[in-house]
């Protein structure tokens, strides 16, 4: 089952969609749909499918999960063992609440001393609120932008992370719409 399970997930991987039931009977080389349609319900049964209501085939989020390893040094190097902690899903860890998130791509040099460089993508949080230092995505007099929310009192601005950038501070108004929860950077 895991070789057929790892050949549906690489379909999936490669076009963002679940195979159809011909197409898993061509990849995993059965010649019947009968068959297909066992090892379907096995994955389902397994936790690692499940059916919409239209009868769709999805994955689930224990599909998505990849190996935690356990601890990297950044400083001095240690010696490490190369043992399976748990499993982690990037989607779960990254979008607790998938209702209210959504993905934009970077574009400018506003926040590269925070680490969020041109081409990055952000996974944002919508809210109307935020603390003072939380990287916010916001409406100031009429333009969107994404810069760290501060507060001093009554006065509210936005403040890059760019030393050769000046602060905003809103003519008319700034509103939130959400706060950064996440940066994804692909090498």
């Amino acid at each position: 089952m895991d070789e057929h399970k790892e050949k549906i997930f690489a379909f999936y991987n490669e076009y963002k969609r679940m195979p159809s039931y011909a197409e898993i009977m061509e990849l995993v080389g059965f010649k019947s749909k009968n068959a297909v349609s066992k090892i379907v319900h096995k994955l389902i049964d397994a936790g690692f499918l499940e059916k919409d209501a239209q009868g769709k085939l999805l994955p689930t989020i224990g599909a998505g999960e990849v190996p935690l390893l356990g601890l990297v040094e950044a400083g001095i190097p240690t010696t490490a063992d190369s043992q399976t902690l748990d499993t982690l899903s990037i989607e779960e860890y990254l979008v607790p609440k998938k209702e209210k998130t959504f993905i934009l791509e970077v574009k400018g040099d506003s926040m590269i001393e925070a680490h969020i460089d041109e081409g990055d993508l952000v996974i944002a949080e919508r809210t109307q609120t935020a603390r003072d230092g939380d990287i916010v995505v916001a409406e100031v007099d009429g333009g969107w932008t994404l810069k760290y929310f501060k507060t001093n009192g009554s006065d509210v601005w936005l403040e890059p992370a760019n030393r050769h950038l000046k602060p905003i501070y809103p003519e008319y108004e700034l509103r939130v719409a959400a706060i950064v929860k996440g940066v994804i950077r692909k090498y």
